[in-house]
């Protein structure tokens, strides 16, 4: 079956979105890695991959990287290795007099994104289920999420993008590399930075839009047993700090936060969202005041199946999973998105939790690979 046939035949379609998180996106792996096996587990099939299961596969920036190796066939355990050595080489911060543009030298980041993808391109016919990159052009200030849809508005025009600098696209949060120019036409150039400098860091209420509106080329229809998505998280914690030292803050102080506070925001406004659109069995609490919207619904019927997971990076949660009396400098650096050191641990972290909250039943009989047929 060729991907466009895949992707406009009649039945229920399934989606994974994984978020932006730097490093932490090696919490993400132990999620893929559990999902694997149940799906192998329900099909009989030890070969499956998540791509033979997923009809689309999207990420922001870590998370780009991620869907981009599952859309290319690797295994998350063979992900979970790479992506250890990917981060304790791409997060050696320069020497500060070269500090100019960005933090960190994006050179190791392209050698193992080469590795991976070698010469592919976001049309590349070899990829056989649906893909999503999530990036934001800097000189138009616009979200793009690139896709490879062969009856895509843009899909001429993008087919022939690398892989390596869609991801290094999606991936260039600013100060951290420097912006990735792509040519757009045969005439310019478009800059871009990273798609979580968006409201996408969590790009699944972003995906959902671009599966079911118009004007996008899926149009896949709505409802409980007819789309699924199930979206992955880089770790979350509860922001505190003393009142009394927030009044003496200085404007660096405040304007290094406020990036981090719209992305927190817009990521807890797409959960609320999809989670008001359907009855979803693992629902995350919003708030003290609503709740996880239990017996809430925006619409008339249950737009999709909805699936959210995520860690918390608290002691509490974290000594209950097996990692008990950590400090909160420990706390801090598993929570810091560029501390290599941090990676294995993470993914460590990442895995125990998922054998925690991911259940077979989660995964409804009506999405069952041949459930379509």
């Amino acid at each position: 079956m060729s991907l466009l046939e895949r992707l406009t035949t009649p039945g229920p379609k399934r989606m994974l979105a994984l978020d932006g998180g730097g490093i932490r996106g090696a919490l993400t792996i132990g999620f893929l890695d559990r999902l694997q096996t149940l799906l192998r587990e329900r099909t009989g099939r030890p070969d499956l991959l998540l791509r033979d299961y997923f009809d689309l596969i999207g990420g922001t920036s870590t998370g780009a990287i991620l869907a981009v190796g599952l859309a290319l066939g690797h295994d998350p355990a063979d992900l979970r290795e790479r992506y250890i050595a990917l981060g304790r080489e791409v997060f050696r911060k320069r020497p500060w007099w070269r500090w100019r543009s960005a933090f960190y030298d994006a050179q190791p980041l392209i050698a193992h994104l080469r590795a991976v993808f070698e010469d592919r391109t976001l049309g590349d016919p070899s990829i056989p289920t649906g893909l999503c990159i999530v990036a934001k052009r800097a000189d138009t200030n616009s979200t793009w999420p690139m896709l490879n849809h062969p009856a895509g508005r843009f899909f001429d025009a993008n087919k022939s993008i690398p892989l390596i600098d869609a991801v290094r696209a999606s991936t260039a949060a600013p100060t951290v590399f420097i912006p990735q120019s792509i040519r757009i036409d045969p005439d310019s150039d478009g800059m871009f930075i990273d798609g979580g400098v968006s409201a996408a860091v969590n790009p699944a209420l972003l995906m959902f839009l671009v599966a079911t509106l118009r004007g996008y080329p899926f149009r896949w229809p709505r409802g409980e047993n007819s789309l699924m998505l199930v979206s992955i998280g880089t770790g979350t914690w509860h922001r505190r700090r003393h009142p009394a030292h927030l009044s003496r803050r200085w404007i660096p102080q405040w304007l290094g936060d406020l990036p981090r506070w719209m992305a927190d925001d817009a990521n807890w406004q797409a959960q609320l969202i999809l989670q008001a659109m359907s009855n979803s069995p693992t629902a995350w609490p919003i708030d003290r005041e609503i709740g996880d919207l239990d017996g809430d619904l925006l619409t008339d019927e249950p737009a999709l199946t909805y699936l959210r997971y995520n860690v918390e990076l608290e002691q509490k949660r974290l000594a209950d999973l097996g990692w008990p009396g950590l400090t909160e400098r420990q706390l801090d650096r598993l929570r810091d998105m560029t501390a290599a050191e941090s990676v294995e641990t993470l993914a460590d972290i990442g895995a125990a939790a998922a054998e925690r909250q991911v259940e077979a039943g989660h995964l409804r009989r009506a999405f069952d690979v041949g459930a379509d047929a």
